[in-house]
């Protein structure tokens, strides 16, 4: 048999983890013991898991995460106050099929942004579209788009995705486009897509940070009510690393 010929006509069709696992077989010598079916099954079987490979990369690529994290890599030391059960609780992401919200509360440098990436990274692994956004720069943003004509297009992108981290929440003043655009999006995505917030701010306190009345009424009967909470404790986690660095140095 030519092998080379069929490789290509493989690569020629973008079934490129079949060429691969072709390849492999002829350099292989002991794969001459196993039958056909057997040999076509290992190929195939190369073809799946190349293919879902390349589509958890576009996941994680498109998702744009602020922070390499994992479930795996949270630090559950115990002045943080991290609920752990509750982690693997949200590990099993049947939140993200119900579509239940979730919001990281703490201090700045507590590690709220790494447990909403590891989370998110978490849905990717899934098979869930994930996108990361700080609210300072997406409302904005939304503004912009307002004027350039995209704003339809773009708010249909993010109504979509199925898992969407707002981090920063409350960290700027919100103008009242800025309030009726956070409307527009969480009621766009109300019981049809998760999202997850990041804030210094404790819940309490998000009426009053977003202004008006009846928007925030509005707003927080669409997040919060049926979302997980984590509420951080203690001091910055980046203050503590540079402190243990410099102990380090000395």
């Amino acid at each position: 048999m030519l092998v080379h010929p069929t490789v290509e006509g493989l690569k020629k069709l973008r079934l490129l983890g079949m060429a691969k696992a072709l390849e492999n077989q002829f350099n292989q010598p002991q794969i001459e013991s196993l039958g056909f079916e057997e040999r076509l099954g290992l190929i195939v079987d190369r073809e799946i898991c190349d293919r879902e490979t390349r589509k958890l990369q576009t996941r994680l690529r498109n998702a744009a995460l602020k922070q390499e994290a994992s479930i795996e890599n949270i630090d559950y030391r115990a002045s943080r106050g991290i609920d752990k059960k509750l982690i693997l609780t949200l590990a099993n992401c049947q939140w993200t099929r119900t579509y239940r919200n979730v919001l990281i509360i703490g201090a700045c440098g507590t590690g709220k942004t790494f447990l909403a990436c590891a989370l998110a990274h978490k849905a990717c692994l899934e098979g869930n579209i994930v996108y990361y956004g700080r609210l300072p720069r997406l409302l904005p943003a939304l503004a912009l788009a307002r004027g350039d004509g995209s704003y339809d297009k773009r708010m249909k992108q993010l109504a979509k995705v199925a898992v969407l981290i707002l981090d920063d929440w409350g960290l700027s003043p919100l103008t009242d486009e800025h309030r009726r655009d956070l409307l527009e999006l969480l009621d766009d995505r109300h019981e049809k897509g998760s999202t997850i917030v990041t804030s210094q701010l404790p819940i309490k306190l998000w009426h009053e940070a977003i202004g008006d009345k009846t928007l925030a009424d509005a707003i927080l009967d669409r997040l919060v009510h049926n979302a997980y909470r984590l509420e951080l404790k203690g001091d910055s986690m980046r203050k503590s690393r540079a402190k243990n660095l410099n102990q380090e140095d000395k």
